[in-house]
């Protein structure tokens, strides 16, 4: 491929999709945290691929590894969620404080049965947020903790009196309060965070919550343990029960390629019907957040309760030869369409979709960043968010699709073309265009109402194969190249030649 791809030319022939964008109807503000990540004690995606600690050879910032902060910064990751998932609700706070060496050597129940040596707990992670520029979301014990515990943790992490929480605080090196930005009760609790009915856990939500408190310039907002995949029941109970202290509703979807968990398919070497598979089941994500989002217009119409899909991503049967625990997979062209995909949905939905956290940063199911030792590489999905980062905080712009081509195999069929448009900070406006079909490449028209769009300039990320990836040996066989297009005439749209299996974010330019 060419280090500059022509996004047109002066083509004679009609385009085969038509887009046009209303430039001066504003929609909702595409938060940021829409782009945020999730780091949990599991396999390698915390320690070794990001934490080697102070006094490893492996060049690195109060014990977290430069080449990983250097990629991440550059990623402008705007939210980290920690310390899980299923280890956050057997996860006692105390354990992760004081001097390392003094720390308790805890058992991983949930993820492979290693030690957990809790070397990394408030203050290592709030290091990592602060060295990031990030803001964080940490997730609360519910099932095996307590409203006591939870109370006191957030004390700890927030007062800035003279309370014995905070001196300690103060005695373990952080003078000044933490920056906590949302703190969640339980995490799955229908599941390995308790096996709970909605209900139930409605009634625990309202007593924990009672007891949080933090000073109003530090209040975190507060997350309610939601449900997953079709089920609506947890945000119905939630929505309705839950009458105060409560800032948004968690939701978790997993992309499966055959949709069944005992198999779930392979991460590589897959034939067109598992990308197509894949991509249809990622697509199930726009009517599990509709149908949400219409229970939470119904008990909430004031928009006070965001929602918050704080785990997603693709997850695929592990790579052979490792520990089934550790969930590491490699990640392909394939999961960046999926991340790209999944953006375009939750921006349709800004108005209420307020948080992502896609599963997980490093070396675990859908990864930004894959390391072995002191090597790393960067993963089409990692490319597939930086190219996406000026629609952080952007204002959403409304667009509508003409003669978008089906992309059918067998008896799957899903939309060929998926795009997005918003008006970032910077006053740019930005398109985002996702190509499913990894065969044929779409022409795209462009008009923007009010507006003469003469050029758009920005990058395409694309490969030969279906599963074209990066690896240790060529970790840049997969990256974005420069993207460029211009009006073939004065009068004539913008005409975008978008290449097949393919995601272009590009600038438009008047």
């Amino acid at each position: 491929m060419a280090l500059s791809i022509a996004g047109a030319s002066p083509l004679a022939l009609a385009a085969d999709v038509e887009l046009t964008i209303d430039a001066a109807q504003a929609g909702p503000l595409i938060n940021k945290h829409i782009y945020g990540q999730f780091a949990e004690h599991l396999g390698t995606g915390i320690y070794e691929g990001m934490w080697v600690g102070p006094k490893a050879k492996t060049p690195n910032t109060h014990g977290w590894r430069n080449d990983v902060l250097g990629a991440l910064k550059a990623l402008h990751v705007p939210l980290i969620r920690w310390p899980g998932g299923c280890f956050a609700d057997e996860y006692h706070w105390r354990d992760g404080i004081g001097p390392r060496a003094k720390r308790p050597v805890k058992v991983n129940t949930n993820w492979g049965g290693v030690e957990e040596s809790n070397a990394v707990g408030t203050h290592e992670f709030f290091d990592l947020v602060e060295l990031l520029g990030a803001d964080a979301y940490v997730n609360g014990n519910l099932g095996t903790g307590s409203t006591q515990e939870m109370a006191e943790w957030l004390e700890y992490m927030t007062a800035d009196g003279k309370s014995t929480l905070a001196q300690a605080r103060r005695a373990n090196g952080h003078a000044e309060p933490f920056k906590l930005s949302y703190f969640a009760v339980g995490n799955e609790a229908w599941g390995c965070g308790g096996s709970m009915t909605p209900e139930h856990y409605a009634d625990l939500y309202k007593t924990a919550v009672t007891f949080l408190k933090a000073p109003d310039s530090r209040r975190p907002k507060f997350l309610a343990s939601g449900g997953n995949d079709a089920d609506t029941r947890w945000t119905e109970v939630l929505s309705h029960d839950i009458k105060s202290n409560i800032d948004a509703i968690s939701f978790h979807y997993y992309t499966l390629p055959t949709g069944k968990w005992e198999t779930k398919g392979a991460a590589t070497g897959f034939a067109e019907d598992q990308w197509i598979n894949t991509l249809a089941q990622t697509l199930k994500m726009e009517p599990f957040i509709a149908q949400n989002v219409a229970v939470l217009d119904k008990n909430d119409p004031q928009k006070k309760i965001g929602f918050a899909v704080d785990e997603w991503g693709t997850w695929y049967d592990v790579e052979p030869g490792t520990n089934p625990g550790f969930l590491y997979q490699q990640n392909t062209l394939r999961d960046a369409v999926v991340a790209a995909l999944n953006f375009n949905i939750f921006h349709a939905h800004a108005d209420r979709v307020r948080m992502s956290n896609i599963a997980q940063m490093v070396n675990v199911l859908q990864a930004m960043i894959l390391t072995d030792k002191d090597k790393m590489l960067l993963t089409p999905t990692y490319h597939a968010y930086a190219m996406y980062v000026p629609f952080q905080d952007a204002t959403s712009l409304p667009l509508s699709i003409a003669n978008n081509p089906a992309y059918s195999l067998g008896g799957t069929s899903i939309p060929g073309l998926s795009a997005s448009a918003a008006r970032s900070k910077d006053g740019k406006l930005y398109l985002a265009l996702v190509n499913s079909n990894p065969h044929v490449p779409l022409n795209v028209a462009v008009r923007v109402k009010g507006e003469t769009a003469t050029a758009a300039h920005g990058q395409v990320l694309t490969a030969d194969a279906m599963d074209a990836r990066n690896t240790f040996q060529a970790p840049q066989q997969v990256q974005p190249r420069a993207f460029d297009a211009k009006t073939s005439g004065a009068t004539g749209p913008l005409t975008l030649s978008i290449p097949a299996k393919a995601v272009v974010v590009v600038a438009v330019e008047r």
